[in-house]
């Protein structure tokens, strides 16, 4: 759909200028929220497990609850932005995430896995519709020479807000006090079981109220009234597209969807098995680095902790491997994306975008494959690392992915942004192959192939034909 571009007037160009570090401010915010509320699941996920007694093949389905709305929301989403345009979209995103949080009350209560799926579900839902809307107004926002650094901001932010949430979940989902831990262990299965749903009460009524407050504040602002770049500024230096009907019919851009695909998946899969991993290395004894890591995070978690009104005790880094402790190494996974976003700025300035992208597959490749042959710790860690190699993937696909695409970008940019559906598709696949007897060691082998697509598409995948 073609949108109207008025260029302004001096005078008016100086007012909007004047009003970009607001929006700018509360867009960074929103994909701050985008990255805690995702990988915020990554803890849900085992906590689930042990909450609702499922396996691993049926744990994963919170991932697919989650990033499937991206593959069913996204052309709805977008059709509705049309509609409603980009400020009153973010409203009704940010209301629909409140409803989907709000739902966790009653699955909390009852202990019911699929009501738990429902609320993940529109939580989905409603960020789905804040991407497609914040993601393009981002890039608008302002001078168009300076898309790239806004772009780069708010990916950050998002980085650090998936970096956070871990170790804040860990606290509300897995620590609590002393006394809280011996009451529950001391109470029948089912008792407990109850006891530990209530849990999860506390942070989604607390992201519910948050979100409506900041929707109001984004329905009472005025934002500037963006649209779109101009069509010609979109298209320059793009060749036309002649004897093509469909962005499809460029190999590069199917072989781009793949491997948006495969990322999200492998991703989202080692961040939401990372726990489930470590608990099957039977680590009884930690070694002194990850204690120190473990200890030094705990301290400013228990300070997130008595914000929620708990009173946590410390981490136990005595009794080797726990589930908090797998908390620290979730966030240790996400932080090293975010400290790879932050380096990969100047170093994709500096050095050839597809060779970086080639070195870091390739990594991937050999850190997975040592892990699955590697015991203890060092498989931990080197799953970790992964989190390093992911950091510039997205920001490298997706421009090599719509290279070329002529007036069929648009199109093809919405599949690329459909194939976030890997998110709710890779994790049951590790997990299925977990269940079926082949255990978590031989499911990590999905990931290892994953980034053996992703090395493909760097080195022949990406070439325009």
């Amino acid at each position: 759909m073609a949108t109207s571009f008025t260029t302004p007037t001096p005078s008016t160009q100086a007012t909007i200028t004047r009003s970009y570090a607001g929006p700018m401010v509360l867009m960074t915010l929103l994909f701050l929220l985008f990255g805690a509320v995702t990988n915020f699941n990554d803890v849900l996920m085992p906590y689930l497990k042990d909450v609702c007694q499922l396996t691993d093949l049926q744990s994963s389905a919170v991932q697919s609850a989650f990033f499937g709305a991206y593959f069913l929301m996204s052309l709805p989403a977008g059709k509705l932005l049309e509609r409603l345009g980009y400020q009153r979209g973010i409203v009704v995103g940010l209301l629909v995430m409140a409803g989907g949080a709000l739902l966790f009350v009653p699955a909390a209560n009852t202990r019911a896995f699929p009501l738990f799926l429902t609320a993940l579900a529109v939580l989905g839902a409603g960020i789905t519709l804040l991407q497609v809307a914040a993601n393009p107004y981002v890039s608008v926002l302002g001078p168009a020479r300076r898309a790239a650094s806004r772009v780069s901001i708010v990916g950050v932010a998002n980085n650090f807000g998936g970096a956070i949430s871990p170790l804040v979940g860990g606290l509300l989902l897995f620590g609590g006090s002393v006394a809280l831990k011996a009451q529950l262990a001391a109470l029948p299965l089912a008792q407990r079981l109850t006891q530990e749903a209530q849990l999860v009460k506390a942070p989604y009524l607390g992201l519910a109220g948050f979100l409506a407050v900041l929707a109001g504040v984004f329905f009472m602002l005025r934002l500037p009234d963006i649209d779109a770049l101009p069509e010609e500024e979109m298209l320059e230096h793009q060749p036309v597209a002649v004897g093509r009907t469909s962005a499809l019919s460029y190999r590069h851009l199917v072989f781009g969807i793949g491997a948006i695909f495969v990322y999200v998946g492998v991703e989202v899969g080692l961040g939401s098995f990372l726990i489930r991993y470590g608990e099957s290395q039977g680590i009884r004894a930690l070694s002194p680095f990850t204690q120190s890591l473990v200890r030094g995070l705990n301290v400013a978690t228990n300070f997130a902790g008595e914000l929620f009104g708990q009173s946590p005790s410390p981490i136990d880094t005595t009794a080797g491997f726990t589930k908090a402790v797998g908390a620290v190494l979730v966030s240790s996974y996400w932080f090293g994306s975010l400290v790879g976003r932050v380096l990969g700025i100047p170093l994709l300035l500096r050095f050839h975008n597809r060779a970086m992208l080639v070195a870091v597959c390739a990594a991937g490749v050999a850190l997975v494959g040592a892990s699955v042959l590697s015991q203890g710790e060092t498989a931990l860690w080197l799953i970790v690392l992964c989190g390093l190699m992911n950091s510039i993937m997205w920001p490298v696909i997706f421009p090599l992915a719509i290279t070329g695409l002529g007036r069929f970008t648009k199109q093809g940019s919405s599949y690329l942004i459909m194939a976030i559906v890997g998110g709710a598709i890779i994790p049951p696949l590790m997990g299925f192959i977990s269940t079926s007897g082949g255990g978590l060691r031989v499911a990590f082998l999905v990931p290892a192939l994953c980034y053996a697509y992703l090395l493909f598409y760097a080195v022949s995948g990406y070439r325009v034909r």
